[in-house]
């Protein structure tokens, strides 16, 4: 008798470890189908972004091979457009909305499929509202096997829009929640089990990631079509300023400019009008970068044209400000000096439309302590008032300018050049240094100022466009 129980026993665990062999051999075979699915998933979704699918398209690819991969019958992925909400981006098969239907709305059920797609694209869930809501606010899966009685599943009355079965899933790359995907109803009619809840979670884990390359691959493309555009305004940029002067024996010139980015909103020129007399400009656009860059560039071009045809500062300037006026955004405006240098008169006559204040350094003699005084005209910067305004403020301003004598114009990068604890370079500071290398050359001295700038601030690099143009009369 024992032994028989003994046998029995023995045969009774046998039967139990070939089941328990089969089981594990059925679950090896199911991970091993998973994998395959989501390797394939994979496979998709990088040839799709290879492809350089867009955005809504990528999640429509999503959708797609969820649906080929789950068995589904119908899918929809909900995006997270804002902190707070969701929106449906994307949907394939007649997937049920999980807002209630308006009433006046369900007699277009006779075109179900586009109305229906209709409907998801416009639906709107906050964080938390709802299963939709509630799984992108806690960021956990939700498997519903029999969906006909749970409260959380929203049910038509269109039999085609019943729920039988329900996979919720968040699309969460590194925590952060980008959206949710839903899948509905098994085609063969058997609910979704643990086995297609954790493949739903997997192709949600890949299509998330998928999703974050997307938008990676789409941010690098657009930095380096914005890096080719900064290239393309800095090498236009650069030829526009000018690289060399005018010759004239009775002036040294020279100019300094140092964008704060790769391109800047400071300008300068130095224009031959004749044998006596020279044109020069500097300029500051409000703002920084392209915007500031192609505003500069109109500038250019209008100060050279005008320079050629009015003998006042001031008449250029008006037109100008005319000229510019339509082309000059709300938001900016320009200032600028122009002065003319007549070396037979020795006068140096200047309009100032709001611009920083040039600096003239008086010689005297050699024996004489020289004078620096910051030379102020009336004006407004370009765009900023109507031209009746402008033309009534802005006026001409002629000092002498004798052998001996140096000007300085300069942007606010200069004077609003901050130390570390932000007190700024301001003009004593220029006019002191001027005064010290008043026997360099002008080129040396531009040098000097900004070294002198470059040691008060501790930095070599400034918030702000930095641009100089000394002129020394010989």
């Amino acid at each position: 008798m024992g032994l028989f129980v003994g046998a029995c026993l023995g045969w009774l665990l046998y039967i139990r470890q070939r089941r328990k062999n089969v089981q594990i051999d059925e679950e090896k075979q199911l991970v091993h189908q998973e994998k395959q699915i989501v390797v394939e998933f994979m496979h998709n979704l990088v040839e799709a972004i290879g492809a350089g699918v867009g955005r809504e398209e990528l999640f429509q690819h999503i959708v797609h091979a969820s649906i080929l991969s789950t068995g589904a019958m119908s899918a929809c992925i909900f995006e997270r457009t804002g902190k707070n909400t969701l929106k449906g981006i994307a949907v394939e098969g007649l997937f049920p909305p999980q807002h209630q239907l308006p009433e006046k709305s369900r007699d277009k059920l006779s075109t179900r499929s586009k109305f229906i797609e209709q409907i998801l694209k416009s639906e709107v869930f906050e964080m938390g509202e709802g299963l939709i809501g509630s799984v992108a606010r806690t960021g956990k899966a939700v498997l519903i096997e029999d969906a006909r009685n749970d409260p959380r599943v929203i049910q038509h009355d269109d039999p085609a829009l019943k729920v039988r079965s329900l996979v919720v899933a968040p699309l969460a790359f590194r925590s952060k929640i980008l959206g949710v995907l839903a899948v509905a109803n098994p085609a063969d009619g058997i609910a979704f089990n643990e086995a297609d809840f954790s493949l739903v979670q997997s192709l949600a884990e890949q299509a998330a990631m998928a999703i974050h390359n997307s938008d990676l691959m789409e941010m690098q493309i657009e930095k380096s079509k914005l890096d080719l555009d900064i290239a393309v305004a800095s090498s236009i940029q650069g030829m526009i300023l000018p690289q060399k002067f005018p010759d004239n024996s009775a002036l040294d010139i020279d100019a300094f400019y140092r964008p704060a980015q790769k391109i800047g909103g400071d300008l300068y020129n130095v224009i031959r009008l004749d044998d006596d007399r020279v044109g020069l400009a500097i300029a500051d656009v409000s703002g920084k970068g392209v915007p500031a860059s192609l505003l500069m560039t109109i500038c250019q071009t209008n100060l050279r044209h005008f320079a050629q045809s009015y003998r006042s500062p001031s008449e250029v300037l008006k037109a100008m400000n005319r000229e510019m006026s339509e082309e000059i955004r709300r938001d900016m405006f320009i200032t600028i000096i122009y002065a003319i240098i007549d070396t037979t008169q020795q006068t140096l006559t200047l309009a100032r439309a709001g611009h920083e204040l040039p600096l003239l350094c008086v010689h005297g003699g050699e024996d004489i302590k020289p004078e620096l005084t910051f030379v102020g005209s009336e004006g407004m910067g370009l765009g900023m008032v109507p031209a009746e305004i402008f033309d009534f403020v802005i006026e001409d301003k002629t000092v002498p300018f004798q052998h001996g004598d140096i000007a300085v114009f300069y942007t606010d990068g200069v004077t609003e050049a901050a130390d570390e604890e932000g007190t700024e370079f301001g003009s004593a500071r220029l006019a002191e240094c001027v005064r010290t290398l008043r026997n360099r050359s002008s080129r040396d001295l531009n040098t000097g100022i900004v070294s002198t700038v470059e040691r008060y601030t501790g930095q070599a690099k400034f918030a702000d466009d930095l641009t100089l143009i000394t002129v020394k009369h010989t």
